[in-house]
């Protein structure tokens, strides 16, 4: 549905996107993820037409956009854009939705109808005669996206619209994300920097960082098969560097990383340097000398050098011969091991588990 090829943008000399080439499929919610400042809003706004690129193409339903200014008002009136930060007229709830449908032009008896419909769909049907400017940020980003909705888009925009809320009110929001979707197959554009989000909520991904598209994909790819180090961060990985192939047979692979080896599936050749990406919730912990039994082929022994809560998991780093490895464990599990700093035990990982990268 929306094409972009080798969109850059450069703004007092400084580039900003460097030639971004991605394709969004009809009906998806496709979520571009990546740090702050990275570019995700730039991107949004030339998607979106709002702002012209210095370089590139865009085409949507097969139709390139150039710059005539009449063929970009006429495929914007197909588009609506939700910000982080929304701003609403100072009119009652009510009259905030039907502003875009009076610019339209549509009849004054359909437009009650479907503010109302809106409005229901959002939550805010028994708020639609107070005032907009006194509503909290919550209902006051619902009602962006009832002003939006309310003109039946194609595509939808959504530029990080949970960043400034509370827990409660953003999963209100991510659930009406997906209701929309499910509901109208609304072609959801949607930006964050909350790499769980966008796990939430995604079809498919986009990480871009420094001004660079640089890996697309479905869940599975982004957060277990990152393409180089600084996704694989982004994403929860702290990637093991160091690593050389020792030697390697049907893609099963002995990597080295100082003293410490592993087992890994992976087409990487001998003496190829490596960096090992291993999920933290992929690693089982067991006590030293307890005599657990595990099927999988890299059972790493070492000592507990740290623990981080994580709301109600803990974030388990242990020193494994010089090599750090991480694991997520549920406070209870921690509880029932009787886990703290200076435990000894055993890091148990498949060699499925571990996706290795070239050590770049």
């Amino acid at each position: 549905m929306i094409r972009a090829e080798a969109l850059s943008r450069s703004v007092g000399g400084r580039a900003i996107l460097d030639g971004v080439s991605l394709e969004i499929r009809k009906g998806e919610i496709f979520t571009l993820i990546g740090p702050s400042g990275s570019g995700k809003t730039t991107l949004l706004r030339l998607l979106d037409l709002l702002d012209m690129p210095t370089a590139g193409t865009i085409t949507i339903d097969n139709s390139r956009i150039d710059g005539h200014p009449e063929e970009r008002f006429r495929v914007r009136r197909k588009m609506a854009m939700v910000f982080q930060k929304p701003t609403v007229l100072n009119t009652t709830v009510e009259e905030n939705v039907a502003a875009g449908l009076k610019f339209r032009k549509v009849p004054r008896g359909e437009i009650g109808e479907q503010v109302r419909a809106a409005l229901d769909l959002v939550g805010l049907s028994h708020l639609a005669g107070r005032r907009a400017v006194s509503l909290s940020g919550g209902e006051m980003q619902r009602l962006a996206i009832a002003r939006a909705i309310v003109t039946k888009p194609d595509i939808l925009f959504l530029d990080e619209p949970t960043a400034n809320l509370d827990p409660t009110n953003a999963e209100m929001i991510e659930d009406l994300i997906l209701r929309i979707n499910k509901k109208f197959r609304t072609t959801m554009v949607l930006s964050t920097h909350d790499m769980i989000q966008g796990q939430r909520l995604a079809h498919r991904i986009g990480v871009v960082m420094d001004g660079r598209l640089v890996q697309t994909g479905d869940l599975n790819m982004i957060f277990y098969h990152p393409v180089n180090r600084a996704i694989a961060s982004f994403v929860g990985i702290e990637p093991i560097r160091g690593g050389i192939v020792e030697n390697s047979e049907d893609n099963l692979a002995t990597i080295a990383v100082g003293q410490v080896r592993f087992q890994a599936v992976t087409e990487e050749k001998p003496n190829s340097k490596v960096c090992l990406c291993i999920r933290p919730e992929d690693v089982t912990l067991s006590l030293a000398g307890t005599g657990a039994q595990s099927s999988a082929r890299n059972c790493l022994k070492g000592t507990i050098s740290k623990m981080t809560p994580l709301g109600p998991f803990t974030r388990v780093t242990v020193d494994c011969g010089g090599v750090p490895q991480s694991a997520l464990l549920t406070r209870k599990s921690c509880e029932d091991l009787d886990l703290s700093t200076g435990t000894n035990v055993v890091a148990c990982i498949k060699a499925t588990s571990i996706h290795v990268i070239p050590d770049l």
